[in-house]
């Protein structure tokens, strides 16, 4: 491995090289990082990020009370300029992706190999908060369709953020066709007011501040559908079914958004989504698909999982399972999930799968009803590359769908391309991230839900009597 070379470059992701050699002091996690042009200062588990152009390297020197940095920064004249500064270490465990601080010396001699991206910075999951560049304008509202209960909330959320907050709110176009909501004087009032859009036809991507859903988590799934790209915060109401990633109370919904609005302290959670492609193997530039549905297979961004089954044939599903290029097993069975950690609490838990916290970088791939009993679901890494194809001596096609949704043949000469997209899904948290996630499961999916066990009870002892007739306590007498 090249010390200098890119992360992008021929090593594969995730390898590291050990170097055996005189050991350098202890490295730590540093408080002022750069991480692609993100300039992270981190202060006592918060984070500000400020836009830095250029891309340096830093190793770290750690010392009982200074934290020294040497930086190589990249100059516009193409060489590089070194800078030295010097901080008071925080007494203190610092987290990184794996927990505490992880300590890169292995017994006397042996140290971990230094490369351009030998240490990357991760903000932690649990301090991040919202900051408004701008002061918000234009709110979007997804409401779940055919529902009484929604509507009504509909028509007093929008009103309220119109006729109060004198906000700019969005539509979709066959909520204001709807007769229903219509018939109520309340939207009468303000319909007018409404922008609308119609999915597939606008791209509304850069003309929403904040998203704002009402109903269940199918709600959330087709917000995540409407923004292929980058994605607004988003804020859920729980007005659905089952609600696992709804964390919010309707009923106080105006001071909910109000704090939202003003920016003050409010934490949210990127939840990962995948970037899913279908390529023709014989040929690339072109898809085995109708010039309608073509965009839609070339590229969709899913929340929670991609599953590829049998469909309506009577036949096993033969699967070629890819990672990184490396044909790593043959599926033979109903089908394959590859979930997301937001997912995996939804169709890949019910296949067996373990339930993965959303702030863990992984993926999950789980097998529907495999032909072999030892093909038990597995976690990998988020950064790598998954490809699923139909073997050629399968002897049907396969179907995928994407988030329950755009289902579609997949041909024996198509390949399914799935890796971690870089646009994440801000999701607003009730309390932060672990908190509402723990109350999901044992609210929504009753996690560990049983009666308590009885605790023992140890019958009384005997009375022992003497020969006077006298009885003789237990605990001043000799043990019996």
């Amino acid at each position: 491995m090249d010390p200098s070379g890119d992360a992008s470059g021929g090593d594969a992701p995730g390898s590291v090289g050990l170097m055996v050699t005189k050991p350098p002091p202890c490295q730590s996690s540093s408080q002022h990082s750069t991480v692609d042009g993100l300039d992270l200062s981190m202060a006592r588990g918060q984070s500000q990020i400020r836009n830095r152009p250029a891309r340096r390297r830093e190793r770290l020197y750690n010392s009982e009370s200074q934290l020294e940095f040497e930086t190589a920064v990249s100059s516009p004249e193409g060489g590089e300029t070194k800078m030295k500064s010097s901080t008071n270490a925080l007494r203190r465990r610092t987290k990184s992706l794996y927990g505490a601080c992880q300590n890169f010396n292995f017994g006397p001699k042996a140290t971990l190999l230094q490369t351009s991206y030998i240490i990357e910075i991760i903000q932690d999951p649990c301090k991040l908060m919202l900051m408004w560049k701008k002061k918000p304008q234009s709110i979007l509202i997804i409401k779940k369709i055919w529902d009484d209960l929604v509507d009504e909330a509909f028509v007093e959320l929008a009103a309220w953020l119109v006729q109060v907050k004198n906000m700019e709110v969005l539509i979709e176009q066959q909520v204001m066709d709807d007769r229903i909501i219509n018939k109520q004087p309340a939207f009468s009032s303000i319909c007018n007011k409404l922008s609308t859009f119609t999915e597939g036809k606008d791209n509304i991507t850069d003309m929403v501040d904040l998203i704002i859903c009402l109903g269940g988590d199918g709600t959330l799934l087709y917000a995540s559908t409407l923004f292929q790209t980058n994605v607004p915060p988003i804020i859920t109401f729980h007005l659905g079914s089952l609600g696992f990633l709804t964390s919010f109370d309707f009923s106080d919904y105006k001071e909910q958004v109000s704090q939202i609005l003003e920016g003050s302290k409010t934490c949210f959670m990127l939840r990962t989504r995948l970037k899913c492609d279908i390529l023709n193997q014989n040929d690339t530039s072109q898809l085995a698909v109708p010039p309608k549905s073509a965009e839609s297979r070339r590229h969709v961004l899913v929340l929670n999982e991609i599953v590829v089954d049998r469909g309506d044939a009577s036949y096993l599903c033969q699967l070629d399972l890819y990672i990184e290029d490396k044909l790593i097993t043959v599926l033979q069975g109903d089908g394959l999930i590859i979930s997301t950690p937001t997912g995996s609490t939804a169709y890949a838990a019910a296949a067996g799968a373990s339930m993965v916290h959303p702030n863990v970088p992984a993926i999950i791939i789980a097998p529907i009803c495999p032909h072999s009993l030892s093909f038990r679901p597995i976690v990998v890494p988020a950064d790598v590359k998954i490809k699923i194809a139909v073997s050629p001596d399968a002897r049907s096609d396969a179907w995928v769908s994407f988030d329950g949704r755009n289902r579609q043949q997949l041909l024996k000469t198509d390949v399914l391309v799935i890796s971690t997209s870089e646009y994440p899904l801000p999701s607003i948290c009730s309390i932060d991230p672990i908190n509402d996630w723990f109350e999901s499961l044992a609210g929504c999916l009753h996690w560990n839900v049983r009666k308590i066990q009885a605790p023992l009870r140890y019958p009384s002892p005997p009375d022992v009597f003497t020969e006077d007739g006298l009885s003789l306590d237990s605990n001043e007498g000799s043990s019996i």
